[in-house]
């Protein structure tokens, strides 16, 4: 969305629409100004909430004035053949000489006829103020799809050309990201000639906006259907190592976001557009990146919680889960200790509910890394709070089957390496509390997992190591439990007193769920 502006030009509708009649006449010289709407609003096919001769009119009302002093005969596009024709008419008839150009008042400076000294068609102000209401117009989609029709990626891209303005350009890339969410006006930015490449050029820029906005709109290229040109794009290590610098050295929390975002499009685009990219991020030390940057986002976390930083953490985790899957790159990720420990101290946070995305990806990114290096699950079922944790992060999982079955995985691995007849009692104390404190957690997903059944249906090989690991973890726990009842008996009657107790209700309502669901997966 744009940023606000000083005066909304939304509200002199009326305003433009009688400066766009005015536009329609003839100087005394004969020189045309700028092109009229066309008269027949049918052509376009498309209904808009805004009259589309005020569209028309922002659109020309950004024109850059470099692009019309010209007499080259080249397009906006600066093709030797002239581009378009009717792009090359609309540039032409908006005039040679800024005082022949109209200049477009906003509310607070009356409707007098000043202009601005050949400066374009209204002056870096008001160009920014009408180039707001496009970028808000462009989210729609039939406002977009109109745009496109009336040359907007020309204009727009003639500004990226000639503009050494930063908010000039943020707001040009700003348009065309929204224009980019709608699948026609996608079609367009591809096909426009060296639009692609002009906005990957703006990611050499030093202003932290259009870094963001350039980021946001080749992610959006990267996730659509048309994503081959936009990797084709970004695929030259010297954009790769611009992309990496830019999120190892930013301190903005949203270009931040918007950088990994844009890698983490970049390793789930489309198998043959990434597989040619993502080697090379490997080779410029992607792992080791995201891995240093997920270890900053955690020390800010336990230290301060910034709600911020919050959507910076999930994308970061985001990358390194998807990067764990990829064939032949996953090793390095799988491998890294520190990274073990930082998704584990995630895991184990008391408050969870401010980042149960960033646990729930965590909780998915340590199943795929005990897929890969299944010893490390030894250590690690020894760790009570991971335990816990784990158990916690269920109920911010609801809505997600796959994750939920991601939990089911983990938490076989570690039960499974429980010796409950060889330990202490006091160990086996510490795991029955655990599972007795969270036993409405377990039950809760038990009697939820009825509705997995349509995803299970269609997931038959997930569905069948999902049902394996949940039938272990609960024969698991009854053992457990079982091992707890017979000899409970035996404890000092210090060492289950007080707050450490066991709640035996808790405890032989679990047995009782845990036997029949067992019965039920078998």
């Amino acid at each position: 969305m744009a940023l606000e502006s000083k005066s909304n030009p939304l509200e002199e509708h009326q305003d433009e629409d009688d400066d766009v009649e005015e536009e329609t006449r003839h100087d005394e010289d004969g020189l045309a100004r700028n092109p009229s709407a066309p008269p027949d609003y049918e052509f376009f096919e498309i209904t808009t909430t805004v009259d589309p001769s005020y569209i028309i009119s922002l659109i020309r009302k950004l024109i850059p004035i470099d692009s019309v002093t010209s007499r080259d005969s080249r397009g906006v596009n600066g093709n030797e053949d002239g581009g378009r024709g009717d792009t090359n008419q609309m540039v032409e008839e908006s005039g040679n000489e800024c005082d022949k150009m109209d200049i477009v008042n906003d509310g607070s400076r009356g409707g007098g006829g000043d202009k601005d000294t050949c400066r374009g068609l209204a002056g870096d102000e008001v160009w920014e103020e009408y180039g707001c209401v496009l970028w808000d117009l462009a989210a729609s989609r039939t406002h977009a799809e109109l745009m496109v029709q009336n040359l907007v990626l020309e204009v727009l891209m003639a500004n990226l050309t000639v503009s050494q303005s930063a908010r000039v350009t943020e707001i040009c890339l700003g348009i065309i990201g929204n224009l980019a969410c709608h699948e026609a006006p996608m079609k367009h930015i591809v096909s426009a000639n060296g639009l692609i490449s002009t906005i990957v050029d703006q990611l050499f820029s030093d202003d932290t906006q259009c870094l963001a906005e350039a980021c946001r709109l080749l992610t959006l290229g990267l996730q659509g259907n048309e994503c081959y040109p936009w990797a084709e794009a970004v695929q030259s290590e010297h954009v790769l190592c611009r992309i990496i610098w830019i999120a190892e050295n930013t301190l903005n929390p949203q270009l931040l976001e918007k950088s990994v975002g844009l890698i983490l499009a970049i390793l789930e685009s489309q198998q043959e557009a990434s597989c040619t990219i993502v080697p090379s991020l490997m080779k410029l030390g992607l792992p080791s990146l995201l891995i240093n940057l997920l270890g900053f986002e955690m020390s800010r976390l336990t230290e301060e919680r910034v709600p911020e930083r919050y959507a910076v953490l999930d994308v970061i985790l985001r990358a390194i889960e998807a990067l764990s899957i990829l064939d032949g790159h996953s090793q390095e990720i799988c491998s890294n200790k520190k990274l073990l420990q930082l998704v584990c101290d995630l895991i184990k946070l008391p408050d969870k509910a401010e980042v149960a995305s960033s646990c729930v990806t965590a909780a998915v990114l340590i199943a795929n890394i005990l897929s890969d290096v299944p010893n490390l699950a030894s250590e690690m079922s020894q760790d009570l709070p991971f335990l816990q944790g784990l158990l916690e992060v269920f109920p911010l999982a609801s809505d997600d089957v796959e994750a939920r079955s991601a939990l089911w995985s983990i938490i076989a691995r570690l039960l499974v390496r429980v010796r409950e007849n060889d330990m202490s009692l006091s160990s086996l104390h510490q795991y029955v509390l655990v599972l007795a404190r969270k036993s409405e957690i377990i039950e809760d997903d038990l009697l939820n997992r009825q509705s997995d059944n349509s995803w299970e249906e269609t997931n038959d090989v997930t569905s069948s190591s999902s049902k394996s690991n949940r039938s272990t973890v609960l024969t698991r726990i009854v053992s457990i439990l079982n091992q707890w009842t017979a000899s409970k008996d035996c404890l000092s009657g210090g060492d289950v007193a007080g707050e450490h107790s066991v709640d035996e209700l808790n405890v032989g309502r679990l047995l009782d769920c845990c036997r029949k669901h067992i019965d039920f997966t078998e």
